[in-house]
């Protein structure tokens, strides 16, 4: 393959709005009814450590399923006893479903076989392992994670912990605070999924169908991109899949798809909503300017004199559109918006809307007042305000 061109053949088209209903219908913004069925339906949840209204892991769950108790989203991620999720590098550092754990055996394997005998023959190692063998660690029990002054200087046993994580010695299924949990496989992963052992093959079939599965229609470099798996193991899956190529309206590339999707056309999504700027629907720039036409970046990492949208501004879904964002912040029982803005045309309905997804919010993380401080265009606070009540 290896040219996302389109082909000579006559292929199968979707329109833009189409497509874009797919992709936020595959995301899991409408039928939903639990967390656990959120995460099967997109795959993966990235987790970042900033925290605004909740952390990015919290937030996912609530663009899609609403006002639900945080414990409830959290016991799904984080369960006791036998592991319904797991922890592992995909798109960054990811939670993804247990059933997921043998497919990443392709990057356990690459992890295992970069390492240097002089890693295998540390002592430290065998005393990381022999914790280990006696229950489950966290890098603190293990003597801590910093290994001297600087912003990332990590332990000896941070390195080793984290590198026997990567290599699937052992697998992080919860967290204390926010910190890892490091345990051996077979104490906490399902019997079923421990017993499968997938070539390297069978590993880039399963994601690659997972990544279509999630996005509902995706370029190869889309499909690339979820799980950060190399463009060329990309290929050979899709040439050995039955997934469909498709002409997406005003996209350069092939998208890719399920038969199903172009077989019945997805129905509009009701839900307006904040998206977390770690939301996998949105998760790379392009992807996000095709299919909304907008791009809102995060600038949490920018000096805040260089910020244009604020420090962790989150778009306002509205169906198949990105209607607005919002920058919020916390004071005491108010969810105070230090930026709020709304794309053209700023009329009655789409202020509506935004007022409807703040609400929500709002009553999500226990604040009872509203307060807008800046908006875009300016009368918008005003309006915001007197629809907000």
């Amino acid at each position: 393959m290896g040219n996302d061109r389109f082909p000579g053949a006559s292929l199968p088209s979707l329109s833009a709005r189409e497509a874009t209903r797919l992709a936020v219908r595959a995301q899991g913004f409408a039928g939903l009814t639990d967390a656990t069925s959120m995460l099967d339906a997109v795959g993966a949840v990235q987790l970042d450590t900033i925290a605004v209204l909740a952390r990015s892991h919290e937030l996912v769950g609530y663009s899609r399923l609403g006002p639900v108790g945080r414990a409830a989203v959290e016991h799904a991620y984080w369960r006791t006893g036998r592991a319904s999720a797991f922890e592992y590098p995909a798109h960054a550092a990811c939670l993804l479903p247990a059933a997921a754990w043998p497919y990443f055996q392709f990057r356990r394997r690459e992890k295992q076989a970069k390492s240097s005998a002089q890693l295998h023959a540390d002592p430290v190692l065998a005393e990381v392992r022999a914790r280990l063998a006696d229950g489950p660690v966290t890098v603190t029990d293990l003597g801590g994670a910093s290994g001297g002054p600087g912003w990332f200087n990590p332990s000896r046993v941070k390195v080793l912990a984290e590198w026997l994580w990567g290599t699937g010695e052992v697998v992080c299924t919860q967290r204390q605070g926010f910190k890892r949990v490091y345990d051996l496989p077979h104490r906490v992963l399902p019997e079923q999924v421990l017993r499968a052992d997938p070539d390297d093959d069978a590993c880039h079939d399963y994601l690659v169908r997972a990544a279509v599965r999630a996005m509902g229609v995706a370029t190869r470099h889309d499909i690339a991109d979820y799980y950060w798996l190399r463009l060329r193991a990309v290929d050979r899956a899709l040439q050995r899949s039955d997934l469909v190529a498709v002409r997406v309206e005003g996209w350069d590339d092939v998208g890719w798809t399920q038969a199903a999707s172009i077989e019945r056309p997805a129905p509009p999504c009701p839900r307006t909503t904040l998206l977390s700027p770690f939301d996998s629907l949105i998760w790379t720039r392009d992807r996000m300017r095709r299919l909304f036409g907008v791009v809102v970046l995060l600038e949490a990492y920018r000096p805040k004199h260089e910020r244009v949208n604020g420090y962790f501004a989150m778009p306002v879904l509205s169906g198949e559109r990105i209607i607005g964002r919002v920058d919020p912040a916390r004071e005491g029982n108010t969810l105070v918006l230090r930026q709020v803005a709304l794309e053209p045309p700023a009329n009655a309905q789409q202020v509506g809307r935004l007022a409807e997804a703040v609400r929500e919010a709002a009553r999500w993380v226990g604040c009872t007042a509203v307060a807008v401080e800046r908006a875009e265009p300016a009368q918008l606070a005003h309006r915001l305000t007197r629809a907000l009540g």
